[in-house]
């Protein structure tokens, strides 16, 4: 949580509601004197103290905690990591202060920013395009050849006056020819332009579904009631799960499941078979490929019938203004289909009161719940029901480049949105021991101390010469909830040389002793 903004608000909503800080300290059952190190920013708070702040500002906890304006923080702060904005110097306090005061005037920046990067990205594009594409090269230097010519001819024709009549036509032929020539490259030339790849988006659609998702807390409760439902309606198909699902896939929908090999021609197709299988609409048949694993079939089968039977549903979930184009509501529908589908395998109720007695232990659930490493990370982060919440977890999944391919972050834990994170986080060191789980403390510049759970995930090659797909997938809590999982065993979350000393990115990082140092610091340096 950012103190100083959840401080400000405390205040500054107390002060409107006429309370005093003895007032409001006696409501909440705290002394005033530790109220005012909250409001003045130098107290963190959550849990019931949150809770019972919350209740008496008449405020939703998650408004007060101020999970939007995080992120709000989170993307100013990036925003001024941008080389480009080196010479401003913006200090690093700036951003909370806009965002604390005027929400509304911060997200029109980013937005103006984000507009900016777009016309800087388009503009990148076509250089490169210039620059590398020989048949643009050529089509150009073609424009540059009619253009002489037409000048050229232009100036005969204007200068000589005594010109006989035949030699004068012969020349206007000529320019209509070199017009008509000039014409039909221009047309070459736009259509090369209005191709897609011209134009980039700072903001993609699947930025767009990030948003959504961070903003409804990767929690739909009206999902998870469908899906229970489905859960119940498919297991009277048969005895294990999977065949229950085929059976079910057949009788309801009419979808045959079918297993087949992928020839050394396909593998570079593999777009027709993503996560190793592929759904035909037109032929209702739902194909694996031989090397999928049981995990992946059971949660495919399950995402298959959760599109075809709860389609209704979902679509009311991404009828949302900030999924605005049909690519990111399309991907977002796709999202929360296998959101559907981790409802139906991992039940809410039982999979959070195993979770709690296995002390979260990832290797103890995946076995019971016949799922892989990544899909039971994936279930642990939606645990959010009011009420029945589990521990609240970030989400980061990279490659081994470590471009981050999958995020959801947590206040106060900010999680790259574009470039990489700092290489001295788990999710990285995970790639030097591949298929073991890797544990680290880690302690921020400010003082933030969370708990990081990273292991490698590999998609097995389909032929010989296909090679295995690699990710590292890592969970982060804050420290706080730490023991109550079974990676702080042995740990001694209390002594800070036991902490890793980490940043964000090396731009947005302070530490400028770190030998991992890539980039100069944009953010002062506090006493570390």
């Amino acid at each position: 949580m950012a103190l100083e903004l959840a401080g400000f608000r405390i205040r500054e909503r107390r002060k409107q509601m006429e309370l005093t800080q003895s007032g409001l300290a006696k409501a909440v059952g705290i002394s005033p004197s530790y109220l005012n190190l909250i409001e003045a920013g130098k107290r963190n708070i959550a849990g019931g103290l949150l809770n019972r702040l919350a209740a008496a500002l008449d405020l939703d906890a998650e408004t007060l905690a101020g999970t939007t304006e995080r992120r709000v923080i989170d993307d100013l702060r990036e925003m001024a990591a941008d080389p480009r904005l080196k010479a401003a110097r913006l200090p690093e306090q700036g951003a909370q202060d806009l965002v604390a005061r005027h929400l509304d005037w911060a997200q029109s920046m980013l937005a103006l920013y984000r507009a900016y990067v777009d016309q800087a990205e388009t503009v990148s594009a076509l250089s490169d395009r210039l620059s590398r594409d020989p048949f643009l090269g050529d089509l150009i230097h073609q424009v540059l050849t009619h253009i002489t010519a037409l000048r050229s001819v232009s100036e005969i024709l204007e200068n000589v006056d005594d010109m006989p009549a035949q030699q004068r036509q012969r020349f206007q032929g000529m320019m209509t020819e070199e017009s008509a020539k000039l014409s039909d490259v221009a047309q070459a030339l736009t259509d090369v332009f209005q191709v897609p790849e011209a134009h980039t988006r700072s903001v993609t659609p699947a930025e767009e579904v990030d948003d959504f998702l961070i903003e409804r807390r990767n929690h739909f409760p009206e999902l998870e009631a469908a899906a229970a439902g489905l859960r119940r309606e498919v297991e009277r198909q048969g005895e294990t799960m999977m065949s229950a699902l085929i059976d079910y896939l057949d009788r309801r929908h009419g979808i045959s499941v079918v297993n087949r090999g992928r020839t050394a021609a396909e593998a570079p197709t593999g777009e027709r078979f993503r996560n190793h299988c592929r759904f035909d609409p037109e032929t209702r048949t739902l194909m694996f490929l031989d090397n999928a694993s049981i995990s992946t079939r059971r949660f495919q089968l399950a995402r298959v019938a959760a599109e075809l039977t709860l389609g209704d549903a979902i679509a009311r979930e991404i009828d949302d203004p900030r999924l605005s184009s049909e690519a990111a509501r399309n991907q977002a529908f796709r999202a929360l289909a296998s959101y559907a589908a981790s409802a139906v395998l991992l039940p809410y109720e039982s999979f959070l009161e195993d979770a709690v007695s296995c002390r979260y232990d990832i290797e103890v659930l995946r076995q019971r719940y016949a799922a892989s490493f990544e899909q039971v990370a994936h279930r642990l982060i939606t645990l959010r029901r009011r009420g029945e919440e589990g521990i609240p977890f970030a989400f980061l999944r990279s490659n081994p480049a470590g471009h981050a391919t999958k995020r959801f972050p947590l206040p106060g834990l900010p999680l790259p949105r574009y470039g990489h994170a700092c290489p001295l986080w788990a999710i990285y060191q995970s790639f030097q021991t591949p298929d073991r789980v890797v544990r680290q403390l880690a302690e921020f510049p400010d003082r933030g101390r969370f708990l990081f759970i990273a292991r490698t995930v590999t998609k097995q090659p389909a032929t010989f010469h296909e090679p295995p797909v690699l990710h590292s997938v890592m969970l982060a809590c804050e420290a706080v909830h730490a023991d109550a999982t079974v990676y702080a065993d042995g740990l001694d979350l209390s002594a800070r040389e036991m902490a890793a000393r980490v940043g964000a990115s090396c731009r947005l990082c302070p530490r400028i002793e770190c030998l991992q140092r890539e980039e100069e610091s944009i953010v002062r340096s506090p006493a570390l």
